[in-house]
């Protein structure tokens, strides 16, 4: 039966561009709900932007810009990173939308009719030179748990403690540096201490969904439980939370509070639901109506609601979001999924460190959206931990797995199916029939391991059956069936093989890599694969497509530029970043180099002798070059694709001389012939081999 699911990321902040570590989150949900929808279930993925709060009014301030101005300017940056890493929100909306204001004064007011609002006076730090009231981010010093410097005034990022600003330890403003000073103001209470409040926490925490999942991760459930379970004296830490800030504030008013407004992180989570009635706003086309259908969506007890969070911001999911839920009579979280950070060398990454890898610059060096999520994919699992980017580690697994081991299958066998068979797949054989129903026995095992977010897992899985399928070709090897006679019948079969191999292949990496999977359907001739249809046969007869390689190796040039300090390779950002499409070649230039390193390359003139296809290639010629040594050179290249052997005899071309020769299964090949290609195939396709000018000799030096 199919599901129906809301599923949320967090709200970025609107006072910034993206960084990785929002990347990683929106990858992270975004591969489980394109499993979800390949399962045949409906989904709605919503986000949006956190749009409230002093910090913004105060950058806004600064920029000579209204708050709405500012935050829109934000938001207006935020599409080249989505579409960028093939991130597909079905609906991006912003905290300050007319949906976010009803939703947040409407659940104000059933807590409030709960008997869970309260009001005191309290004692609040005031910045005397700004003449305003700090807000909690505002204010800095020590954590009062853990002792850690230069903590914010509501949470400590080292421990996870929260607090109220005027228990730091030796304060002072973010905004001018001054000791603030305390005056007394009247603010508004979640009263989260209530009896009610903690049972229903304490049963949440530890609860399950309808599904059999635990609410929380248990080691989630363990940093908070500190906050829920009585010590000796039967006290808890669960305080009553502060829910307003007063004016100057950049928010939602507070409905019969004049003066007072929400604190952001009041009104930030409901920016969720004001999304999602946003977009069922929108798909009806009328507001009431839409409202009507989102109202009976989330009374529907079959819908199931799903956050993913990074552990930075666990007690206002895990503790706060639940009971403000619960007590004003709405649907609670059915999983709220807790993801670690995106480190390096095992650091949190950091712009003002060095340490970040910022998104848009990778997308300008032209290096391909799906390496990332491939990589970040195969380092997930369903625990709170952290990812660690190692440059090293990324070229190996997309090299190694995804071109070495995944992409080879096709591009093994597609050219004989081509070339030989009128692009149809024959009839397959018994030891063929028994390695691809292995492949699909593992279905249900790779769709539980996305259903439960044990990506690493499932990719892992996934390049073990590809393993299987490789030992298949290099057992049957079919460029050498292809040169028996008699044995057209067995490469057909091979070959089929391959091919419906990566078909199954195809389908269990399609939440990783969509738009590769895309291009696969198109090669392969097929409606959009689905989990459901893993176990389908292509079947004899089927017609595939002409095979264009489908994906390039990282090269580690890339990956120098990528982590460049900012002197050397100027990080990209939101509004001056260059599309990949728009740079020379689609590719930036390399970071420069001196004289010395380009005199170590020995570039020379070379007669193309001869030249002929390589059996068992599709990719490969084969070329005698003389380059004035009184002898002649053998070298591989990967142009078969744009030249025709007959046409390369007799011309000149640049040869790399002192390329150590490298031995490859059809031969020895002893340096480099140059040639251009554009770095996106599909956007200028094509290879061109480097020409000299008539009048040069073989053995002249290019300089």
């Amino acid at each position: 039966m199919s599901r129906q699911l809301f599923v949320t990321t967090a709200l970025p902040y609107a006072n910034g561009n993206f960084h990785i570590g929002h990347i990683m989150e929106y990858i992270q949900a975004d591969i489980w709900v394109r499993y979800q929808r390949m399962m045949g279930n409906a989904v709605h993925f919503v986000c949006a932007d956190d749009a409230h709060g002093a910090p913004i009014m105060i950058a806004a301030e600064k920029a000579g810009k209204t708050p709405q101005q500012f935050v829109a300017d934000i938001a207006a940056g935020r599409k080249p990173y989505l579409d960028g890493f093939h991130i597909g929100f079905d609906n991006w909306h912003s905290t300050d939308g007319i949906e976010n204001h009803q939703l947040a004064q409407a659940i104000y007011l059933d807590l409030k009719a709960a008997g869970l609002i309260a009001t005191r006076v309290i004692a609040q730090f005031f910045d005397t030179e700004k003449n305003m009231f700090l807000p909690d981010r505002f204010i800095k010093g020590e954590c009062p748990k853990c002792g850690a410097k230069d903590q914010y005034g509501d949470n400590c990022e080292e421990c996870g403690a929260v607090y109220s600003p005027t228990e730091l330890k030796n304060p002072y403003s973010a905004l001018t540096g001054v000791t603030p000073v305390l005056r007394d103001s009247e603010h508004y209470f979640f009263k989260l201490s209530d009896p009610r409040c903690a049972e229903f926490l304490e049963h949440w925490t530890q609860g399950s969904n309808g599904r059999g999942q635990a609410h929380l991760q248990s080691e989630v459930y363990n940093k908070i439980k500190e906050w829920l379970l009585p010590d000796e004296a039967g006290q808890r830490d669960l305080g009553d939370w502060d829910i307003s800030r007063d004016a100057p504030y950049f928010g939602i008013e507070i409905p019969d509070a004049p003066g007072k407004y929400f604190y952001v992180w009041l009104d930030a989570p409901i920016g969720y639901l004001a999304s999602l009635k946003n977009r069922f706003i929108k798909l009806a086309g009328d507001s009431a109506l839409g409202a009507q259908r989102y109202d009976a969506f989330m009374a529907d007890p079959a819908t199931e609601q799903y956050h993913f969070i990074g552990k930075d911001i666990i007690t206002f999911h895990t503790l706060f979001w639940p009971a403000m839920l619960h007590f004003s009579g709405r649907k609670t979280p059915s999983a709220v999924f807790v993801h670690g950070f995106l480190t390096v060398n095992s650091e949190k990454m950091s712009k003002s460190r060095g340490t970040g890898l910022d998104p848009l610059k990778y997308l300008s060096l032209g290096m391909n959206p799906e390496w990332l999520r491939y990589y970040i994919a195969a380092k997930l699992n369903a625990r709170n931990e952290d990812v660690e980017f190692s440059p090293e580690d990324f070229m190996a697994r997309v090299n190694s797995d995804l071109v070495g081991k995944y992409i080879n299958i096709a591009s093994r066998a597609a050219g004989f199916i081509s070339k030989r068979f009128g692009g149809r797949l024959g009839a397959i054989s018994e030891d063929g029939a028994a390695l691809l129903a292995a492949l699909r026995a593992q279905q249900a095992t790779i769709e539980e391991l996305y259903e439960d977010r044990e990506y690493a897992r499932a990719l892992r899985e996934t390049m073990l059956l590809a393993d299987r399928v490789n030992a298949y070709v290099d057992a049957n090897k079919p460029w050498e069936l292809a040169k028996q006679a008699g044995m057209e019948a067995r490469l057909h079969d091979v070959c089929s093989v391959c091919i419906e191999a990566f078909a199954v292949l195809t389908t269990y990496l399609k939440p990783v890599l969509p738009t590769l999977a895309a291009q696969v359907e198109a090669f392969l001739g097929v409606a959009p694969l689905a989990f459901g249809q893993a176990a389908a046969a292509l079947g004899q007869g089927h017609r595939i497509g002409d095979y264009q390689h489908l994906m390039q190796r990282v090269d580690v040039k890339q990956l120098e530029a990528l982590f460049a300090p900012a002197d050397a390779a100027p990080q990209a950002d939101a509004a001056t970043a260059p599309a990949a499409a728009a740079l020379p070649g689609g590719e930036a230039i390399a970071p420069a180099i001196g004289i010395e390193d380009f005199n170590k390359l020995d570039l020379r003139i070379a007669l193309i002798v001869n030249c002929e296809a390589v059996e068992g290639s599709t990719k490969l010629l084969r070329l005698t070059l003389d380059a004035g040594e009184g002898r002649t050179r053998n070298v591989f290249s990967g142009i078969a694709g744009a030249c025709k052997p007959a046409d390369l005899i007799g011309q000149l071309t640049v040869l790399v001389a002192n390329l150590a020769p490298r031995k490859m299964k059809f031969g020895l090949s002893e340096g480099m012939v140059l040639s251009a290609s554009h770095a996106d195939e599909k956007a200028s396709p094509g290879i061109y081999l480097l020409q000299a000018a008539p009048g040069a000799r073989p053995g002249m030096r290019v300089h």
